[in-house]
């Protein structure tokens, strides 16, 4: 097993640019505001051939008895009872705080062994900067740099030495399913639900959530990657950098995915956001599930009603599976894991190129494209070009006069054929090259003049 190490600190001490240091990506969000992170953000990291999972946590205020900072500190608790060893982030130019001390306090009684980290003292001496963070009983400090790297590597071999060395897990190909919708329709409590613990924060306040969480658990003996994301708003009511890097991150996290859950509230209309963040899943190939929470409490009319709006507004979506869940009480939820495995299995599918080729020229015998120009596109065989979403290569004659109709009907033949249920499908049409057509022809000679003059005048043609 992999040892954990967990970040741990007050706002705005540099932990989520640590945690980018250590894993070597940009997966955390960083900005100038306190109190930017607030789940808990898992990496993978490694120093001197030795693997390692590190853990981003949020702001801890250990006095805090409610509200999200409660959850926040609830949140950091967990991660340290997950964790092997806790490295605690203080900021070499604010000096020791009484929120330090009080900090220091609580992870002495967790049990696990802490190391004080103090960042941010680039261009300082550390011997100097260190000096009174003695005073937290933790031992011996250590200077670092998170947004520089200085000193970083030292206190990660200094950690993992006292841990023996792990065996790489192989990487297993699994689901990445990233939970989509506008802010407060309820995909933390899904994810919550989906995990079976709190795993993330779950609050009544729109937009609580504002990064993009990866949560890898186990269900039947599969393993999944959930991606909770944060809400998206309208464009034009989108003001916040912060706010603005989290709808980047939840843009990326969809195009990351394999599977899409797009949350729908159900006491809520229909809005045009919602098309557009399911229409930004369809542009990016990903297979789709819709889950319309909150449907516990309506009545038959409110039902009613809705799925109508689904119907008028979601059209483009009638390949994916839509379920009726309430995620609080946990109603329907293992509905929608069924579907994601369904998409997934249709988004990765294989398809046999003679079996796509039989399906194609049954297709066309049935209905043929219409004629375009001079010449009838001759559509002749097929074969898969791509996984996730699935790309359907389509060779033949004159394909380029093949309109969007007759790609349709080809795409809906393909997908009843393969059983493609929960994914786009995407049909790409290759004309044939001719050899000839950029061959110039050569002057004729006197003598096949000649000659050609001779076969003319004894035609019929010629002689009637």
């Amino acid at each position: 097993m992999k040892p954990t190490l967990v970040l741990v600190g007050r706002p705005n001490v540099g932990k989520s640019t640590l945690f980018n240091r250590l894993t070597k990506t940009r997966d955390a969000l960083v900005h100038d505001l306190p109190g930017l992170t607030r789940d808990r953000h898992y990496g993978q990291g490694r120093v001197g051939g030795k693997p390692y999972l590190v853990v981003d946590t949020g702001g801890f205020e250990p006095v805090a008895d409610t509200g999200i900072l409660a959850e926040m500190a609830k949140q950091t608790l967990q991660a340290v009872a997950e964790g092997d060893a806790v490295i605690f982030l203080v900021d070499a130019r604010a000096g020791i705080t009484p929120q330090d001390k009080l900090i220091a306090e609580r992870l002495r009684r967790g049990g696990r062994p802490v190391h004080v980290a103090v960042n941010k003292a680039e261009g300082m001496n550390r011997n100097v900067v260190t000096a009174e963070f003695f005073e937290l009983g933790l031992g011996e400090p250590v200077a670092v740099s998170g947004a520089h790297g200085e000193g970083v590597r030292e206190l990660i071999e200094l950690i993992m030495e006292g841990f023996p060395d792990a065996a790489e897990e192989p990487e297993t190909d699994h689901p990445r399913i990233a939970i989509v919708g506008r802010p407060n329709v309820g995909k933390s409590t899904l994810v919550n639900t989906l995990v079976g613990e709190q795993r993330v924060i779950a609050f009544d306040q729109p937009g609580t959530t504002r990064d993009s969480i990866h949560v890898d658990f186990e269900h039947g003996g599969r393993h999944y990657t959930l991606i909770d994301t944060a809400g998206v708003r309208r464009k034009g009511r989108v003001i916040e950098a912060v706010e603005k890097f989290s709808v980047i991150k939840t843009l990326q996290a969809i195009e990351d995915a394999n599977v899409v859950v797009l949350v729908l509230d159900a006491r809520q209309e229909i809005s045009d956001q919602d098309a557009h963040l399911g229409g930004f899943a369809l542009e990016a190939g990903r297979a789709l599930v819709v889950a319309v929470n909150k449907w516990d409490g309506l009545d038959a009319y409110q039902r009613d009603r809705i799925k109508q709006e689904l119907t008028r507004r979601m059209e483009f979506l009638s390949f994916a599976r839509f379920h009726f869940i309430s995620a609080l009480r946990g109603d329907g939820v293992g509905g929608v894991l069924k579907s994601v495995d369904e998409a997934y299995a249709a988004a990765m599918a294989k398809l046999p190129t003679p079996r796509l080729t039989r399906v194609l020229q049954e297709a066309v015998s049935q209905h043929q494209p219409a004629k375009s120009g001079r010449f009838r596109p001759k559509p002749k065989y097929a074969h898969q070009g791509g996984s996730n979403p699935p790309v359907i290569v389509v060779h033949g004659n004159h394909l380029e006069g093949i309109g969007d109709a007759y790609k349709r009907y080809l795409e809906n033949i393909f997908r009843v054929a393969f059983d493609l249920r929960g994914t786009p499908l995407r049909v790409d049409f290759k004309s044939g090259h001719n050899p000839f057509e950029t061959r110039v022809a050569k002057p004729v000679t006197p003598r096949q003049a000649r000659t050609a003059e001779r076969i003319r005048k004894r035609s019929p043609q010629a002689k009637g």
